[in-house]
């Protein structure tokens, strides 16, 4: 499905590869037309006595994989971060291509999940990964250690972790004057008032999350969001042994109208939780209901945690702005019907920090916004076609309970099942079996029908 081609979308026009013939005699010459494209670097000026100075905002895996691959560029980094400690409520589900792609320890990998159970508002299970190989999974981390880990790691290339809050920045009014920061500094302190500090970039990198103050300050626009809510709860032993590589989703309206309740394994405890971007007041009673669907399997369990969070549901209007950039949550980088977050954060972060690098010339040029346009060029043509696909999933197969019925049905299809983990495994466009493809098509068609049937016969008992 994620083959689909998008040829409208912005940034997706193709270039001719056409050279006009001149001859002797002259004659009308008719080019092509060409699609215009920015020099990175060859025009701006040469920075003298110093390096270009990038700061990133916000210190999760979007600013941790930005940060280190700015500062092994050669580029002048701060990482400005408040909550170095920070336990963000979050599945922690990341996909086995991120582990090699961004070099994961394996130590700070919890646990390897090889098996997942698919439940639906009527309580039937499907499991999942029975297409998997020997060495795939997917792995649950905790975002305390693998943020902190990112971070540690962009410090020892040479990037400068600042314990502070961003407030606020002063936006230059010509291509090389520097962006002054405001913020508020916490380092060597353990609390009360941070000390009021300024600090000049010469360009910004906003990965402050949904609540984005990078984002406010170019006026990149609201989007709608969900709120995600998540308990960490101590089971018995003997009960976490069930959870030792397996994974759960709930779908139902009870534990949500619009997203999914879930039951992953961490080091030592369960993380359960649930989201909703249409009925926020109701996230208290939707987790009560996801507990309530897991009970025979977490009884005895102890809260020892209590998260809660926005998770942005699309893109922002505007994530590039002159010389500042948004990546992570803070632009939007989440998919639907997953809510997956974490490697499509990593991978902006240095997607964006790469063309820095490339546009300055490792450090030695002005950027200006044509270099960091690059990023959201390539972005948009890897991606987009991705979240649109989960996008119209969600709407077709999260509008109801029988609709749901129906998604829990078709994950019971092995083919289905290699499809869907080999794309979430790689994040590549996996082909198809043209005949298994027609007879998907036609089985999800079946298991709509049949969800469509099913919900007018529960709509006249409702009468």
């Amino acid at each position: 499905m994620n083959s689909i081609a998008l040829k409208s979308f912005v940034g997706l026009r193709q270039s001719s590869t056409e050279t006009p013939h001149f001859s002797a005699q002259p004659k009308p010459i008719t080019t092509p037309h060409r699609k215009f494209r920015v020099l990175a670097g060859k025009f701006s000026p040469k920075i003298q006595g110093r390096n270009l100075r990038v700061a990133v905002i916000g210190g999760g895996p979007a600013g941790g994989a930005a940060a280190e691959t700015l500062a092994k560029g050669g580029i002048e980094t701060y990482l400005i971060e408040r909550k170095l400690d920070n336990c963000k409520p979050c599945g922690g589900a990341i996909p086995l291509c991120m582990v090699g792609e961004f070099d994961i320890p394996l130590d700070i990998i919890d646990r390897r999940v090889t098996k997942m159970k698919m439940i639906s508002p009527s309580n039937v299970a499907v499991d999942i990964g029975r297409t998997l190989k020997p060495h795939e999974y997917i792995g649950m981390v905790r975002r305390e250690v693998l943020d902190a880990y990112l971070r540690d790691r962009a410090k020892q290339n040479g990037a400068n972790i600042l314990n502070g809050l961003f407030l606020k920045m002063d936006i230059p009014k010509d291509n090389t004057s520097p962006y002054v920061l405001h913020y508020s500094s916490y380092d060597g302190k353990s609390g009360g008032v941070g000390e009021k500090l300024t600090l000049e970039v010469d360009a910004v990198i906003g990965a402050d999350g949904a609540n984005s103050r990078v984002a406010k300050s170019i006026d990149a626009g609201d989007y709608e969001y969900a709120i995600a809510f998540q308990e960490r709860i101590k089971i018995p032993d003997n009960k976490m042994a069930y959870y030792e590589n397996l994974a759960e989703m709930y779908v139902g309206d009870d534990v949500s109208p619009d997203f999914y309740g879930w039951v992953f394994p961490k080091c030592d405890h369960v993380a359960v939780g649930t989201g909703t971007v249409t009925h926020k007041g109701d996230i208290k009673k939707f987790q009560l209901a996801t507990r309530k669907r897991a009970e025979d399997k977490i009884l005895g369990g102890k809260i020892i945690r209590v998260e809660a969070h926005p998770i942005p549901e699309h893109p922002r209007p505007r994530r590039l702005s002159g010389r500042v950039a948004l990546v992570g949550d803070a632009a939007g980088y989440v998919t639907k019907c997953s809510g997956e977050g974490i490697y499509f954060a990593a991978k902006s972060g240095r997607m964006c920090a790469e063309a820095i690098v490339e546009g300055s010339e490792n450090g030695k040029r002005m950027v200006e916004e044509g270099d960091l346009r690059k990023y959201l060029e390539k972005w948009d043509k890897t991606y987009w076609p991705t979240y649109k696909v989960l996008d119209v999933l969600q709407k077709v197969f999260y509008r109801s309970n029988p609709a749901r019925e129906a998604f829990v049905e078709m994950c019971a299809d092995e083919y289905v099942q290699k499809m869907t983990f080999d794309s979430y495994l790689y994040k590549t466009v996996v082909p198809g079996n043209p005949l298994e493809d027609l007879k998907l098509a036609i089985n999800t068609i079946g298991s709509l029908v049949r969800a469509n049937a099913l919900r007018r016969e529960m709509d006249k008992l409702n009468v």
